[in-house]
């Protein structure tokens, strides 16, 4: 992490920091990440309110609250540091950009992450927004960089730092300032969608505007532009099931690099493989780009896959039928070959996870249960319907309570989820796999999906004998106040919570009226 503008930060003077009341009441949210309220009303009276009201109908939270997932900024930042010749700068609180510097490093991503910190005084100054500015001048080298991403965290936005104020373009380095803060953008797959979007309306006001560089690769074919991120192997098998109809899959959104947007705005179709990516959806319909939804998973969903592309550019039909009975007679047998048996839960956030349910059921398994952190979006729809119409309890918007109820209710041979639920199944005795580590990253599409799955999900409910021992071994050893081996048990003693919590909440009040 390198700090772009800290060298004034040790002239500062002692004082009492000016800061946002975002302690609380019940009326008040308390903590930082969590004052949705106080952090929303702030961010609008600072001037936010068309980009906040962009993100509601972009990202709607019902039919429930904003699940609980990972700060939102990382799936943003995620998308940036894996962009070559892409420079990331972040403004927030230290805090912030530490933990989402930590965990990006962790996934790999060796770059630097630029930061620009605050103070009390450069915030309610404007200053922070000209230290943010001065920290990009220095940054715009050419010969380094072709975009630089700079990100306003949660009391940035609050506070109305202007990003759109900044140039669009430094030495010939495009300049993309983007709002991410957790009280707008619900998860953290959602804030990929947004330095998408943000990037593909960039690359197409270029285009608009005048000849752009060429792709280092480019199809002499129509091409299918794939939105969502992947296993590398997908994009592969969905160009081989295109070839046979004239077509080729187009990029890959988010890219990799620059020049793959104007590839990818360039296609005949997109189609929106993780159905929330709103935004960037906007920009292909701006450039007169057809879109369509699900993914060409399992029988059922190969067929309508390739049948919506043949319907929304026109082959010929008989030449669609010819790929599809190929596909389906591939899939069929390799479905065939891997069998699932047992009874499973599915829940995660990264979008896709409705496309895995319908893989596992296609495969034998007994799906209950599909929990999404993402919400219900037209691209999901065709999936929904799928799922309901063979049984399923589809849940958008789902919280870790619903997805653990879930595995109460229903008592799977094996729980699919994040980490809480896999906690929760596991403590139950119940086998459980990480979606994200063990799930998502496996190829879902086509033949090659077909049984993919198979050996982990198979491998894991044949755990179950190892998960009994383990439940017998442990028995007795207590929960929660009692957790661990004692001669004389641990007494609860809820009065004294209460009792105590009570006379610091009076305190509380007590300093809050300091004054008034």
């Amino acid at each position: 992490m390198t700090d772009l503008h800290s060298s004034e930060a040790a002239h500062e003077p002692d004082r009492t920091p000016d800061t946002l009341d975002l302690s609380g009441s019940k009326d008040v949210v308390e903590g930082g990440c969590s004052s949705t309220g106080t952090m929303k009303e702030a961010a609008r009276a600072a001037g936010k309110n068309e980009i906040l009201d962009q993100y509601e109908a972009d990202y709607p939270v019902g039919p429930h609250d904003q699940p609980q997932s990972m700060c939102p900024a990382f799936g943003s930042l995620r998308v940036g540091l894996r962009m070559k010749r892409t420079a990331t700068v972040l403004s927030g609180s230290a805090c912030c950009v530490y933990g989402l510097t930590f965990t990006s490093h962790f996934y790999g991503a060796r770059r630097t992450v630029g930061y620009v910190p605050f103070s009390s005084e450069t915030l309610v100054t404007g200053k922070l927004f000209e230290d943010i500015k001065e920290a990009v001048e220095d940054l715009a080298d050419p010969e380094n960089y072709d975009a630089i991403v700079v990100t306003n965290l949660c009391v940035p936005t609050a506070s109305g730092v202007p990003l759109r104020l900044l140039k669009k373009q430094i030495n010939g380095v495009r300049i993309i300032g983007i709002d991410v803060p957790g009280f707008g953008i619900p998860t953290h797959a959602e804030a990929k969608d947004v330095l998408a979007g943000a990037m593909l309306n960039y690359a197409r006001t270029e285009v608009e505007e005048g000849p752009v560089a060429a792709p280092k690769e480019r199809s002499d074919r129509p091409t299918v532009a794939l939105l969502g991120e992947m296993f590398p192997a997908d994009p592969v098998v969905i160009g081989q099931m295109l070839e046979p109809m004239g077509l080729a899959a187009g990029p890959v959104v988010p890219t990799r690099e620059w020049r793959e947007l104007y590839s990818a705005l360039d296609c005949s179709l997109a189609a929106a493989i993780h159905p929330f990516y709103t935004a960037s959806v906007r920009e292909f319909r701006a450039a007169g780009r057809p879109v369509i939804g699900s993914a060409p998973v399992g029988v059922d969903g190969t067929t309508a896959w390739l049948q919506s592309v043949r319907d929304e550019l026109g082959i010929p039909q008989a030449q669609a039928d010819s790929v599809k009975n190929a596909m389906s007679a591939a899939i069929k047998g390799a479905l065939a070959a891997n069998p699932i048996k047992g009874r499973i839960t599915v829940s995660g956030y990264e979008g896709s996870e409705l496309l895995v349910a319908r893989l596992l059921i296609e495969s034998g398994a007994d799906v209950r249960y599909v929990g999404s952190a993402c919400p219900a979006t037209p691209w999901s729809e065709r999936d929904r319907e799928w799922l309901e119409n063979v049984g399923v309890h589809v849940n958008f918007r789902a919280s870790l309570e619903e997805d653990i109820a879930a595995v109460e209710e229903y008592r799977p041979d094996l729980a699919i989820g994040t980490t809480p639920v896999v906690q929760h199944a596991k403590a139950k005795a119940i086998p459980a796999l990480y979606f994200t580590n063990l799930i998502s990253a496996r190829p879902l599409m086509g033949p090659a999906g077909a049984g993919s799955l198979a050996q982990v999900i198979n491998g894991a409910i044949g755990n179950k004998e190892r998960f009994d021992k383990m439940r017998d071994f442990f028995e007795g050893v207590g929960t929660a106040h009692a957790s661990g081996v004692w001669e004389d048990t641990p007494i609860d003693r809820p009065k004294f919570r209460k009792k105590y919590a009570a006379l610091n909440e009076a305190a509380r009040k007590a300093a809050e009226a300091v004054g008034t």
